[in-house]
């Protein structure tokens, strides 16, 4: 009991310091508790809406499981029959092997086919009748069709069957409504029929399974409990086919699920393959939910990757926090290690104090985890968030888990300056704090140049595995970035900080020596205190170099990366929106039997002929509500000839209107060697004008002023004038397809742009895109809505702006921005914390110091002189060095992101992205954090009494 009231009066005592340390805790449990948390959440945030794409996209339910099989037993024996029991009984059990609750489910029977005919019908009119169906059965059918006359069948007794039959199937049977019929198997056996009502499609009766009477054949519907007695079990007709329709709650379907949804669906297919006949098994979601296994433990990896360098502050954090603790009680761990304590004890007194912190911090963490969760959900960029649907997290016990690791882990890492100080006797630690200029630890074992080593190490052989990507053209994924991508920054900036501040005492002495003389008495002081004490503010001058280096890092690969994909796909677009629609032609229809094809062939018609079009208006997409500007853009794999040598070949030719191509175009800064519309103005006058690609004017050895001349299959050539060479162009991708070598000249694209009337005067009329450009603020449906309601018909559309929102939905894409915007801030919040905490307790350590400087005559300005160029010369340069670091790391490392791109399909080409947004955000606040440091410790200054630090000396 003694020893933990000597602890929690020892924390009481040392209060402020106690709640940053606690503060650090609570924030790396936080952190660490929100990867899974983050991961859970957001995949299953996208899964969800993957599947709910899929019933927008095909109108399929998404937890839709349809199981169809033939049964190819002649007759309905005794094995038959208890393979339909069993077959029933599994797909009960399949909703309970999927982990999803059903929400509606239902059975189907047939027989196979019989002829069908009036009982009073001739024997011509048997003969003449074509009328087939078999009798069908469906469990619950009173719930699920819509009578639209007569009554619901009812069972006789008099070998009559009475049925539900569709309007089309009796008009077909030339009988009216309660006419009996005759249904006459293969094998010769009749079946008195009475249509007694007429159904049709209910959607009303199940929002999740209606009941299409257009999907299943044309027969009787029978009651189920009659078909089952009749048929399954009687034999008297052979049941044909069997059908179950099911479905499940897929809201119920989380990620950790994943794998027991994909086994029970293969289990489905397997206990089906051949047990009946032939089986047909469709589960919609079945590929979606396929694409989510192992991609949590994928997203988990990168987390904890992203989270390196925030894990680094985070730990010179915690260590910084401990060591000033360690540092004001060493006086007394080495008066009680003096007076018989033994480290173990007093190990056991400082262990039991950070297990009540760590506790503190387990308890708010996690809570912390959810916020800061609910926050990476929410952005949509570095710094960047909007109002998107909240993530649902729920705290899970993997989360836990991880925090308690997490404070075991900080715990042990906030012993160690506890250890270290045990060590150390009273007389000993009296000549540590006479020698406070001795090398520290980290420079003693080199450790800032095995870092800065492997970092270039690492550095070194993904540049090396990156020209095999390009040289081999291996593709990678849209975006599966490999996890040391974030690690050797850190790395890197921590190695090289450290290298840096090992040089940095030096230059502070040949700072002092060169202006000794001159030098005012503030920074004499100063001078000759930086230099005497350099490795007191080492830990400080670390952990604001790694801060700014790091921050200045993530901006610039949250940059780049976002920047690149969103290039990639406006590139690829062209324009907002891209769309074609249906042009009334003279073509054929399609013709599929032998003899008609022959007809044709006989008749003399060329296969070859060209088809005439006409062109529809396009006024219309001008005139929609929120379109800016719209343009015509014509594309056609063509044939040219060009050069002296008269080169050959195929290319891509661009058909535009030079000043509404303009308007409306995407084009990326600096891709040309002039703006794009000074290539439109110089082709402009000239309608034969044409722009060529550079791979063709190499090829052809063409050059601006020579003839080009193009057709395409049943055209006579054209000739056109070069006016222009040009690089790249929106929509076209200059680069080889299956990124074959560049020695393959077949393979490399060739593009021509040229005037749209001119191509169609003197080429042909066909079919183009209409290029979009959206006004601000214009919403993708709002363009779908006028679309429809003019009656447009449009055949195919690509929208930049629907595929920018998918983009940004990507779980990885968001971990990198959330993650990236969630470091940088705690960043600059922990070093805001972690200057306050360090100058504060230093400024009281040298509250004497300032006394006697007082009691001296010096005036208040000038101490305040004395704080400020201590500041510049420690904080600031450390800020200098970490920008300069920043740059450095940026410059090595953010360009390894391309490797994270298709290789093949990069365009426009990768390119590291830097805002001077982000220069001046984080400029601001670390100039935030120094100002209100200085004014804080100014004010803590102005307090101190020079009578109470005489004293406190005197003590």
């Amino acid at each position: 009991m003694a020893l933990w009231t000597m602890i929690l009066r020892k924390m009481a005592k040392n209060k402020w310091l106690q709640l940053n340390l606690w503060f650090g805790l609570t924030v790396c449990v936080a952190l660490f508790s929100s990867m899974p948390l983050y991961s859970e959440a957001i995949l299953q945030r996208t899964l969800i809406k993957e599947l709910e794409r899929i019933q927008s996209q095909s109108g399929a339910y998404p937890g839709f499981v349809r199981i169809s099989t033939s049964v190819s037993a002649s007759k309905m024996d005794e094995k038959t029959r208890a393979a339909i029991v069993r077959a029933d009984q599994y797909v009960q059990r399949i909703p309970q092997r999927m982990g999803l609750e059903a929400l509606s489910v239902y059975r189907q029977r047939f027989t196979q086919r019989m002829k069908v005919y009036g009982a009073d019908a001739t024997g011509q009119e048997k003969q003449s009748q074509k009328t087939a169906g078999g009798f069908k059965a469906l469990s619950d059918a009173e719930k699920r069709v819509r009578l639209i006359d007569g009554r619901m069948p009812e069972v006789r007794e008099d070998g009559i069957f009475e049925a539900l039959v569709t309007q089309k199937f009796l008009i077909s049977a030339k009988r009216k409504l309660t006419e009996e019929l005759i249904a006459e198997s293969p094998e010769g056996e009749r079946f008195r029929v009475i249509p007694v009502g007429i159904i049709d499609t209910d959607p009303a009766a199940d929002p999740y399974l209606p009941f299409l009477t257009t999907e299943v054949p044309d027969g009787f519907l029978i009651p189920f409990a009659q078909f089952e007695k009749e048929f399954t079990l009687g034999g008297k007709a052979r049941v044909s086919d069997l059908e179950w329709r099911l479905a499940l709650n897929y809201n119920q379907l989380t990620v950790d699920h994943v794998e027991a949804f994909m086994q029970a669906s293969k289990e489905i297919k397997r206990y089906f393959r051949g047990r009946l006949g032939v089986d047909e098994i469709n589960i919609p979601a079945g590929e979606t939910v396929s694409s989510y296994a192992g991609k949590q433990e994928k997203l988990d990896v990168m987390m904890l990757s992203l989270y390196a360098p925030v894990m680094l502050m985070l730990a010179f954090y915690l260590y910084m926090a401990a060591n000033l603790v360690i540092d004001r009680q060493k006086t007394e761990i080495a008066v009680l290690r003096s007076r018989g304590a033994s480290r173990l004890q007093i190990m056991a007194s400082f262990t039991a104090e950070s297990l009540l912190l760590g506790g503190g911090a387990l308890a708010v963490g996690p809570f912390l985890g959810v916020t800061f969760t609910k926050l990476l959900g929410a952005s949509n960029g570095f710094l960047s968030f909007v109002q998107r649907s909240a993530l649902e997290v729920t705290l899970t016990s993997t989360a836990y888990k991880v925090a308690a690791l997490a404070v075991a882990g900080a715990i042990l890492l906030i012993l160690i300056p506890a250890f270290m100080a045990t060590r150390v006797t009273i007389v000993g630690h009296k000549q540590q704090m006479a020698r406070l200029t001795k090398m520290s630890f980290w420079h003693k074992t080199g450790l800032d140049l095995v870092l800065v080593g492997i970092a270039v190490y690492l550095l070194y052989n993904f540049n090396n595995r990156q020209e095999d990507l390009k040289r081999l053209a291996l593709d990678q994924g849209a975006l599966q970035v490999d996890p040391l991508l974030f690690l050797m920054p850190a790395l890197f900036a921590l190695g090289g900080g450290m290298l840096v501040l090992r040089v940095y005492p030096w230059l502070i002495r040949l700072l002092f020596r060169a202006g000794r003389g001159i030098w005012p008495p503030a920074l004499y002081s100063t001078l000759i205190q930086i230099s005497r004490s350099s490795g007191q503010y080492l830990t400080i001058k670390v952990f604001l170099v790694m801060t700014v280096a790091t921050g200045l890092f993530s901006a610039n690969a949250a940059r780049t990366i976002n920047d690149n994909m969103e290039s990639k796909i406006r590139y690829n677009v062209g324009a907002d929106m891209a769309l074609t629609t249906r042009w009334e032609s003279d073509a054929p229809a399609p013709v599929y039997a032998g003899g008609a094809q022959q007809a044709q062939t006989d008749l003399g018609i060329a296969e070859t002929r060209r088809t005439q079009y006409t062109e529809p208006p396009f006024q219309p997409f001008r005139e929609l509500k929120g379109v800016e500007a719209a343009a015509r853009v014509f594309k056609k794999e063509a044939r040219f000839t060009a050069g002296s040598e008269k080169v050959s070949g195929a290319a891509t030719l661009l058909g535009i209107d030079t000043a509404e191509f303009g308007r409306t175009a995407w084009m990326k800064n600096g891709l040309l060697e002039y703006p794009i519309n000074s290539y439109l103005n110089v082709i402009a006058p000239n309608p034969k004008a044409v722009l060529i690609s550079r791979s063709l004017a190499e090829e052809a050895k063409v050059a601006p002023g020579d003839p080009i001349r193009l057709a395409w299959d049943g055209l006579d050539q054209a000739q056109f004038t070069v006016y222009g060479i040009v690089d790249y162009w929106p929509s076209w991708n200059p680069l080889p397809a299956g990124g074959e070598g560049e020695a393959d000249n077949a393979a490399i694209p060739h593009l021509v742009v040229g005037h749209l009337t001119a191509i169609q005067n003197r080429l042909a009329v066909e079919p183009y895109e209409v290029w979009l450009k959206l006004r601000d603020g214009v919403s993708s449906q709002q363009i779908y809505d006028q679309l429809a309601a003019n009656k447009l018909s449009v055949t195919s559309l690509r929208d930049a702006r629907a595929e920018l929102v998918t983009s940004k939905n990507d779980p990885f894409r968001l971990a990198i921005n959330g993650v990236m915007t969630l470091g940088f801030v705690i960043s600059m919040l922990i070093s805001f914390f972690g200057f306050l905490l360090f100058w504060l307790l230093n400024l009281s350590g040298r509250t004497l110091q300032y006394g006697v400087l007082r009691a001296m005559g010096i005036p208040f300005p000038q101490i305040i002189g004395m704080l400020v160029s201590e500041q510049f010369l420690t904080s600031g340069a450390a800020v200098l060095i970490g920008v300069i670091i920043g740059n450095a790391t940026s410059e090595l490392f953010v360009p390894l992101f391309e490797i994270s791109f298709a290789t093949t399909e990069q365009v426009p080409p990768f390119a590291v992205v830097y805002r001077l947004r982000d220069y001046v955000q984080l400029y601001g606040i670390v100039g935030f954090t120094l100002t209100v440091g200085l004014l804080i410790l100014g004010y803590r200054l102005s307090r101190t009494r020079i009578a109470q630090a005489l004293k406190l000396g005197e003590e």
